[in-house]
């Protein structure tokens, strides 16, 4: 097979991928005789091949895939114009502050907002695959420490925690998340969304 019908099997892969396509898949595509090297450089052209389009092929912490640019959103929003908001502000207070601090307990997550965290809220970011437990901190009652997951990055478009801006306060970080996170499916369709508490943590976890 020569490098243009290769880049050819490759796009079409790339378009077809419900998920980002990892290199070990690509590499399947031509029972592994395709090296690494070569398909680095096969990327390399198609991300030059659509630079000026609405679609860009981007690389991912878990693959590439293609996807419409940002300055597109405005337009592609149109096709469904009522979109009503779908994350609380703790549940984006709560991921940003697991994405920009892990890991972490929900103590610590607690000691900084100053309220304390719902179980739901934490069972909601887990169940959406957007943070999961890392371990355990060496303290009184083990408390598990939270991170965030390859596919919060893959939902925010980017390939690594390096990729996030500098956090210039947390009002910055949650409208980074809310935005990025916008199209992703809803975790708060039930009835009743759940509420922190108004009065500051005293949880074990907090003294940990």
């Amino acid at each position: 097979m020569n490098t243009q019908d290769a880049k050819r099997v490759l796009e079409t892969a790339l378009i077809c991928a419900q998920q980002p396509l990892p290199l070990r898949d690509m590499r399947a595509l031509f029972d592994d005789r395709v090296g690494v090297d070569t398909l680095r450089s096969l990327l390399d052209e198609l991300v030059r091949d659509w630079e000026g389009k609405g679609v860009e092929l981007v690389a991912l912490a878990s693959g590439w895939r293609f996807q419409s640019r940002p300055e597109m959103r405005d337009y592609l929003d149109r096709l469904h114009p009522e979109k009503p908001p779908r994350y609380s502000r703790a549940v984006m207070e709560t991921l940003a502050i697991v994405a920009y601090r892990q890991p972490v307990t929900r103590g610590d997550i607690e000691d900084i907002r100053g309220v304390t965290v719902s179980t739901q809220i934490v069972k909601q970011l887990e169940d959406r695959n957007w943070i999961e437990v890392i371990g355990h901190r060496d303290a009184p009652g083990r408390p598990a420490l939270y991170a965030t997951t390859r596919q919060f990055l893959d939902d925010l478009g980017l390939a690594s925690l390096d990729q996030l801006p500098p956090l210039e306060g947390t009002p910055a970080a949650i409208d980074l998340m809310a935005t990025g996170l916008a199209d992703q499916p809803s975790l708060l369709e039930a009835p009743a969304e759940p509420s922190d508490s108004t009065e500051p943590s005293s949880s074990s976890e907090a003294q940990a």
